[in-house]
């Protein structure tokens, strides 16, 4: 099997609940999904999807993606997509870096390789051990009436996990908390999730404020050495995210800032390949595992979903399905969620059918 073409197409995805709020300022009222079809000499296609939260998230933005990609695509024909190993070399020796744009073609590789195999993708990930998923919610910031309003759908759908976006004023955002925690009841799971948005102060005078809630603590501050303080002043179980990248920034995050549970997004590290690797060595650390990625579609839903069902359930904090949150679905909105939970695909690969139809033209185009 060997790579022929590789089109890549631009979906605008809307958040079904309206323009979505994070610390700094950050509001997501929409963005570009890069959809990539990878093409073999058998004429089957894979599919990965990379969509950046907003520019001011993580070191990439949505234009970035596509001239990475418009790079690192060529590079791929004539690949065996089975051949994940050279499928990595080569992008490692195209680009540094650019994780958001590999992610994509991992995937669609990685689909292509189950594809072939006749298998879902939870199979070669480690194998199906988790059939219910447990979702969270994400709330994003807003008033306390707006925060209420949301949990409160959340409640009466049956999710019993929230997200809550804070990283503001850091007493008001203790406040909204406490009144989550109340509303939302014994038994919840509560996260406080700063993104980043605290300063060191600001994080000081909140976790004195959370102390002795049931909540997680969430990336409360930027930079890791401020999260390290944190750490240090507070009880409440951390979890790591925008820290964590790569291998050695999530042993130090085990380590270092004891954190017990790390969130990974597929788009973030690069993919499928990487994801699996940092998933295994977190649950060897004895850390539990979030598995997300920064935003999507069906696409993206699907490889999360598959990485997570591969997952020890012991082991799998929570699950977020990026599709369930948008508009547009390429896929018939595929994985769906059916209350608190979800699964993957039972078809081989990611296990969509994807109607190229919604896809419209593609905006970069290479063949072999």
């Amino acid at each position: 099997m060997r790579i022929v073409a590789v089109d890549v197409f631009g979906v605008e995805l809307t958040p079904a609940a309206g323009d979505f709020r994070l610390s700094r300022g950050r509001t997501m009222s929409a963005s570009t999904s890069w959809v990539v079809r990878v093409t073999a000499d058998d004429g089957r296609r894979g599919f990965g999807e990379a969509c950046p939260l907003t520019s001011a998230y993580l070191p990439t933005f949505t234009g970035a993606v596509r001239a990475a990609l418009e790079e690192l695509a060529p590079a791929l024909l004539g690949a065996d997509p089975r051949n994940l190993a050279d499928v990595a070399a080569r992008m490692d020796a195209t680009l540094l870096g650019q994780e958001a744009a590999r992610s994509p073609l991992d995937v669609a590789c990685w689909d292509l390789l189950g594809q072939d195999a006749g298998q879902p993708l939870a199979t070669l990930l480690g194998g199906r051990v988790s059939d219910e998923l447990p979702l969270y919610e994400a709330i994003p910031m807003g008033s306390a009436q707006e925060t209420a309003q949301r949990v409160q759908r959340a409640l009466d759908a049956g999710i019993r996990r929230f997200q809550l976006k804070v990283g503001g004023d850091p007493r008001a955002d203790a406040e909204t908390v406490a009144r989550v925690v109340e509303q939302a009841g014994e038994g919840a799971v509560v996260i406080a999730d700063a993104n980043g948005g605290w300063s060191l102060a600001d994080a000081l005078v909140a976790v004195r404020a959370l102390e002795g809630l049931p909540v997680f603590l969430e990336q409360p501050c930027r930079r890791f050495e401020d999260v390290l303080h944190v750490r240090r002043a507070t009880t409440l179980p951390l979890i790591l995210d925008e820290s964590v990248t790569d291998a050695d920034s999530l042993v130090a995050a085990v380590r270092r800032a004891g954190a017990c549970g790390l969130n990974l997004k597929i788009g973030k590290v690069g993919g499928l390949t990487p994801a699996r690797r940092l998933r295994d060595l977190a649950v060897a650390l004895g850390a539990s595992v979030t598995i997300e990625d920064t935003w999507g579609g069906d696409v993206a839903a699907a490889a999360i979903a598959h990485l997570a069902a591969s997952t020890p359930p012991g082991s799998l904090f929570s699950v977020s399905l990026v599709n369930a949150a948008v508009v547009e679905h390429v896929a018939g909105g595929v994985p769906r969620t059916v209350g608190a939970t979800a699964s993957a695909p039972d078809g081989p690969g990611l296990g969509l059918e994807v109607d190229e139809s919604l896809l419209g033209d593609p905006v970069l185009s290479f063949r072999a």
